[in-house]
């Protein structure tokens, strides 16, 4: 068995095209296809259901396809361990990021990267907690930062980096007469614009609601938060968004910032990379910089510097 014809499975599983797979590989298709079948007969297995085209893997294809994801992984941490030991921390680390955290994991990859300038860092932003730890659990990201709450985290090392909390930003106008803190009976007679249900961040909104019998009826939806502040800046709109966004994009001009309360958002934050040795370097690096930082620490302190 040779790693090249795990890579080519791996890829055929991924892409779900000979073509494209071979292409990924950067082998001409009947290269790719000729490995694959020669890994078949050497595992005694049919590992891809075969047509005029790509109809899927077996059943022991999509088995055995996780451990070759998983063999693939192990040989790459090899050599990264093998090169560190040599010259220094290098390799790639695949991070990915729910949206509600792309303001702040600025705060953990600049000082890894500070530490270890010679890792590539690759950042894959707006995807759920869920699928963050299927792909970690697939070997396709090293690293994830996501809601831990309600996931299953098993195989997993979580550590938390911050608690955020939600804020409302609305147009002055909107706004009249109110100071410091909202109500959410207060909130749900404003013109909401909010994120889409499926997003962590809005449902944690309707948990709020419900815990009053209210239920948010917004007029527009969306899973962009630049969509959000663009409305807000029109001063005829008001939404609720994690107040950690606002460390790198400002309220509009004539928009306001108030708190929650009765009750309030909040939501852990956590770092999530695999506990199952030997576990790759650069998530091991990772894991150490974010008990080094003190992530929180600075979280507290831009909300502490919001004019609410």
């Amino acid at each position: 068995m040779l790693f090249r014809q795990l890579e080519y499975f791996v890829a055929l599983a991924r892409e779900r095209h000979f073509a494209r797979a071979a292409a990924a590989c950067y082998v001409s298709q009947p290269a790719l296809s000729e490995a694959i079948r020669k890994l078949e007969q050497e595992l005694k297995v049919p590992l891809v259901q075969r047509g005029r085209t790509f109809e899927g893997l077996t059943p022991e294809g999509e088995r055995l396809v996780l451990w070759a994801r998983r063999i693939l992984a192990d040989h790459d941490a090899l050599k990264q361990e093998v090169v560190a030991l040599q010259n220094g921390l290098t390799g790639d680390l695949r991070i990915g990021v729910i949206p509600a955290a792309a303001a702040t994991v600025a705060l953990l990859t600049d000082p890894f990267c500070a530490e270890h300038p010679l890792v590539r860092v690759r950042l894959h932003g707006s995807l759920g907690s869920a699928q963050i730890v299927d792909r970690l659990r697939r070997c396709e990201l090293d690293a994830g930062v996501i809601y831990p709450d309600g996931q299953d985290t098993s195989g997993l090392t979580v550590t938390p980096l911050y608690f955020e909390q939600q804020v409302l930003m609305a147009g002055n106008e909107l706004l009249t007469g109110q100071s410091g803190t909202l109500s959410w009976n207060e909130v749900v007679e404003l013109p909401l614009c909010l994120l889409n249900s499926e997003m962590r961040a809005r449902q944690l909104v309707d948990d709020a609601l419900a815990t009053q019998n209210l239920v948010a009826s917004p007029q527009l939806e969306t899973d962009s938060v630049a969509t959000l502040f663009g409305h807000v800046a029109t001063g005829r709109w008001a939404t609720v968004i994690p107040s950690t966004w606002l460390r790198t994009m400002r309220p509009p001009a004539g928009a306001r910032v108030l708190r929650l309360e009765n009750p309030s958002i909040s939501a852990m934050i956590a770092l999530i990379t695999p506990s199952v040795e030997p576990v790759s370097m650069v998530a091991r690096a990772l894991n150490e910089t974010a008990r080094s930082t003190r992530l929180d620490a600075a979280v507290q302190r831009s909300a502490d510097s919001l004019e609410l």
